[in-house]
């Protein structure tokens, strides 16, 4: 079968990494790409041979693309994948899908127009933890959920606000340690969790010099009833352990920096835990050593998750099927994160439509 040609728009942090990750794809080829910075664009291509431009629409007129990437800030993420699926190209978009609602919509509005697929990147979901944990959810063996958590305690310097004026800001990056750093905790939580029914919330800004919030934290009540919290800040130097966890009266699982670090099952005990329980002690093959993560570098992303929904979109788009993180599905952190605002400015819990 012939391979798809990508093209990539935006070639700052997150575009190398999308390259990388085409490049590591027999069924993938990329051909071009853009920045409205030259320099920008002409680095990234140099490097993986394509061809630069400066206008994705100059990219769009003069290339054969079957799949665009849109990695550029989140604000202009809504507008730029219309105009690629208008153009008769798929498209994949950096998280978050858009920074409002009304834009969420209007994606979903050209994609039913147009009949094109959209995938958001959310490749924690390609994890094999988060995998693994889903699949026992769906077989019941975590038993009825009770509790689920995300912190996200990371660390962002001033310096790395202040290297793009976009950063940090309502207008483009859609908020702060939520928006840009936790979606992608958030996704995975309500992956596995289940929708978020009511939310209350408290968010400040601690450390930086920034419109945006770089604390924040939620109470949470999902959908079946069980409770859970979000507790999330760019302000702990120098970057911890990102945990999402996950309790029910059957099983324990605990993610850690995207690999398994607990899982007990009640299904596994050869004898009964006791009334007090059974202690905290790590399950075999629990993770002690951790590869370098974003927590402290945001440049730290491995290409090899991305590749995995890439090529997620690659089968969708060979088997017109539907990518696993589609538009409808990416919009749920999105409305969480918009909830969790809402609430932390009003004061009020907010429940989810």
């Amino acid at each position: 079968m012939e391979k798809l040609r990508f093209g990539i728009v935006g070639c700052g942090v997150i575009g190398p990494t999308h390259a990388e990750a085409i490049r590591s794809l027999p069924q993938a080829e990329l051909v071009a790409v853009a920045d409205v910075v030259p320099e920008k664009a002409q680095k990234l291509a140099d490097k993986f041979h394509a061809t630069a431009y400066t206008s994705l629409q100059e990219m769009l007129d003069r290339e054969q693309l079957d799949v665009v990437d849109v990695c550029t800030p989140s604000g202009m993420h809504g507008e730029l994948a219309c105009q690629v699926m208008r153009s008769g190209r798929h498209v994949i978009i950096e998280k978050p899908m858009e920074i409002r609602k009304d834009r969420i919509e209007e994606i979903l509005k050209v994609q039913r127009e147009t009949g094109k697929k959209v995938a958001v990147i959310s490749q924690h979901r390609f994890d094999e933890a988060s995998q693994q944990v889903h699949q026992l959810i769906k077989e019941q063996a975590l038993g009825r959920l009770v509790m689920g958590n995300a912190a996200i305690p990371w660390w962002r310097s001033q310096k790395y606000y202040d290297s793009g004026a976009w950063r940090g800001t309502w207008a483009l990056d859609g908020g702060g340690i939520l928006m840009n750093q936790s979606i992608h905790s958030i996704d995975v939580l309500q992956w596995l969790m289940g929708r978020v029914k009511t939310i209350r919330a408290y968010t400040d800004t601690l450390v930086h010099n920034m419109e945006t919030e770089d604390v924040a934290v939620a109470v949470l009540r999902f959908e079946n009833g069980a409770l859970g919290t979000i507790a999330a800040t760019t302000g702990a130097y120098p970057g911890v352990t990102t945990r999402i966890e996950l309790f029910g009266d059957k099983g324990s699982a605990v993610i850690e920096d995207d690999r398994m670090g607990y899982l007990h099952l009640a299904s596994q005990d050869t004898e009964e835990v006791g009334p007090y329980g059974g202690g905290t002690k790590k399950s075999e093959g629990a993770v002690t050593a951790k590869p370098k993560a974003t927590a402290s570098d945001p440049a730290a992303l491995q290409a090899s998750t991305h590749a995995h929904q890439i090529a997620d979109m690659i089968r969708a788009i060979q088997e017109n099927g539907t990518p696993l993180v589609d538009g409808n599905a990416a919009r749920h952190p999105v409305e969480i994160i918009l909830g969790i605002y809402e609430a932390a400015r009003t004061g009020k819990e907010v429940t989810l439509s």
